[in-house]
């Protein structure tokens, strides 16, 4: 089992990722350079948090358009398991691997705390290890986390499913308190329509271990090795 990791100039969390493969799904992990057209054979593919670029004209628009992100839509159209963490969601989201758009905070403030997510699917390789309705532990740390869509994509990702997260309260309960960007419907994650793609913006790889103090994104990792080894 190998999984890829991209590195582009401004990822900061491109070694969480790593670990978090490495310790947690005791598979193989091997850094892939933005510059670079060879995925090298991997499994999978993460693209980690950060500020891709520095972030210039959007958040993820220009890694978006870079030589291994090539790759890594060749990769996903193939039926390769993708997941887009943080600044990786809105590269997908850029390069249109997942509907909508992630924008600038409602506050207009970074926000960097622990939320609560929902479960919404489970039924995809990066989900199936959770329950449904299942209420999530997890770090954001984001200034262009908001998600947004027109209200006819907004329907049709309803009306397909491909809600894979929201932001929630303790006891699950969907409302706007618990919504800590101002996401449309409370939406914190979602996977194209054949599943094989996730993005989202809280941070799973910082919930991996209790000293961290949560395990909650553990199950993300250990379904995937779990999907992996039944293909």
């Amino acid at each position: 089992m190998k999984i890829g990791v991209v590195t582009f100039p401004g990822s900061n969390c491109d070694y969480d990722c790593y670990k978090a493969v490495q310790e947690q799904m005791e598979a193989e992990a091997v850094y892939l350079w933005h510059g670079d057209h060879d995925l090298q054979g991997v499994d999978a593919v993460f693209l980690p948090g950060g500020f891709s670029y520095g972030d210039y004209l959007r958040a993820g628009a220009i890694a978006a358009q870079s030589p291994i992100l090539r790759e890594v839509r060749a990769f996903a159209e193939a039926g390769g398991p993708v997941a887009g963490i943080c600044n990786g969601f809105q590269i997908l989201c850029e390069a249109a691997l997942l509907p909508g758009a992630l924008m600038r905070n409602r506050s207009l403030k970074f926000r960097s705390r622990s939320v609560h997510l929902r479960v919404e699917r489970t039924d995809t390789p990066f989900t199936s290890g959770y329950a449904a309705g299942q209420v999530l532990h997890v770090p954001i740390a984001h200034g262009e986390g908001c998600y947004f869509a027109d209200e006819a994509t907004l329907d049709r990702v309803e009306g397909q499913g491909l809600v894979a997260f929201r932001y929630s309260a303790p006891d699950g309960t969907i409302d706007a308190e618990a919504n800590p960007n101002g996401s449309a419907r409370n939406i914190a994650g979602v996977v194209n329509e054949r599943g094989n793609v996730l993005g989202m913006m809280p941070h799973p790889e910082r919930a991996v271990d209790a000293l961290l103090g949560s395990t909650d994104g553990l199950g993300l990792f250990r379904s995937l090795a779990a999907h992996l080894a039944r293909a």
